[in-house]
This record gives C-alpha cells, sequence and structure tokens, in this order.
C-alpha cells in the first residue's frame, strides 16, 4: 500500500487495464454525470439525492458495489493518508468525459466519530456514502448520513466518519478542492 506524502498532488493512482471493475465504475459514474451535470451541490441536492438516488436505485447500487470490489481488489481508496484506517485514491481527473468532475475514494474505518483532513469545496462537493459495515456513516453539511452528502459551493468542513468502514466516493466539480481552508471561516449563508 501507498504512503500519501503531505502537500503532493495525487493524479490518478487506478490502472483501468488491470481492473475491469475500475472501468465498470468510471462508466457508473459517467451515467450518474450525465443525469446531474446541472445541478448544484448544497442541501437541496443532497436532499434529491437521497430521495431519487438512495438505497435501491440501479445507479446508487451500482456504484456502492463497485467501490467495494475496488477496496477488495485493492484499487479503491488504496494511498494512506494517515495509516490503514483513513486512505485515499484518485480514480478521474476532470475531462470531458467526466463532465469535468474529477472521482475519488476516500476509506475511512473507526467505531468513534473519526475527523479527517480539514478542507474547502470552492465549487461543492457529492459524496456517495458506500457502507463497508452496516453501521457505518458519514457526516455531511446536514448530519449523518448513509447515502449521499452534498456540501455546497464554498462550505469547509472536516470530514467525519462512525460506526465502522466506510467510502467516500465523491466528486468534485472541476476537481476543485482546498486544504488551506480556516476551520473557524463561516461558512455560506447557503450550505
Amino acid at each position: 500500500m501507498q504512503q500519501e506524502v503531505p502537500g503532493q498532488q495525487t493524479g490518478v493512482t487506478v490502472d483501468f487495464d488491470r481492473y475491469p471493475n475500475a472501468q465498470q465504475l468510471l462508466k457508473r459514474c459517467q451515467d450518474f454525470f450525465a443525469e446531474v451535470e446541472n445541478l448544484t451541490p448544497g442541501r437541496d441536492l443532497e436532499v434529491y439525492l437521497n430521495e431519487n438516488y438512495g438505497p435501491g436505485n440501479g445507479v446508487y447500487e451500482d456504484l456502492c458495489s463497485l467501490t467495494r470490489k475496488g477496496v477488495e481488489e485493492g484499487w479503491a481508496a488504496d494511498v494512506e493518508i494517515s495509516g490503514p484506517n483513513y486512505r485515499r485514491s484518485k480514480l478521474a481527473v476532470p475531462s470531458e468525459a467526466t463532465r469535468f468532475f474529477s472521482i475519488t475514494t476516500v476509506y475511512f474505518n473507526s467505531q468513534e466519530e473519526f475527523s479527517g483532513q480539514h478542507h474547502s469545496h470552492p465549487y461543492g462537493e457529492i459524496n456517495c456514502v458506500v457502507q463497508i459495515d452496516p453501521t457505518a456513516e458519514l457526516k455531511g453539511m446536514q448530519g449523518w448520513k448513509t447515502a449521499w452528502t452534498s456540501p455546497g459551493p464554498g462550505t469547509h468542513h472536516y470530514p467525519q466518519s462512525r460506526g465502522g468502514a466506510v467510502v467516500a466516493l465523491f466528486f468534485l466539480p472541476a476537481g476543485r478542492i482546498s486544504y488551506s481552508a480556516n476551520p473557524d471561516d463561516p461558512q455560506p449563508a447557503s450550505l
């Protein structure tokens, strides 16, 4: 397993020729982007995704199943950030093929509340919450979730998990993320 180097930007870490399930995940992400590309991350999108793309929805189930296979096969969230229980990998950089979203996986494994690296979302973020353990949750701007979170543009937070292993399969418009945000900065009026 690789170790992330602080401050070093990472490119795509997946060998798509070697892993057919990675190719399938990329394709299902592209299908999803075609449906949501003109929607803005934030509270309204989070509600929409949880009501229309939650458990039982084919896109959601495929994204989760393929991400779990990626963790099992060792190509999703395989770069350690701070040990084996907090890992990340970039599956795609923004391009025309991804409708200019980046695709990243972050693996968390903690029964207690765990906080990852503080960051901000200049253009917002969409997180597909992939439960590895059925009790695992990811905290978004609207509270603890088991399907989708969607912080709006300009928001910042410590990503948090609890209840076991979970993967955040997250999508960033234009790939924009900043690790220089101050935790004491006010949140935007619209989350």
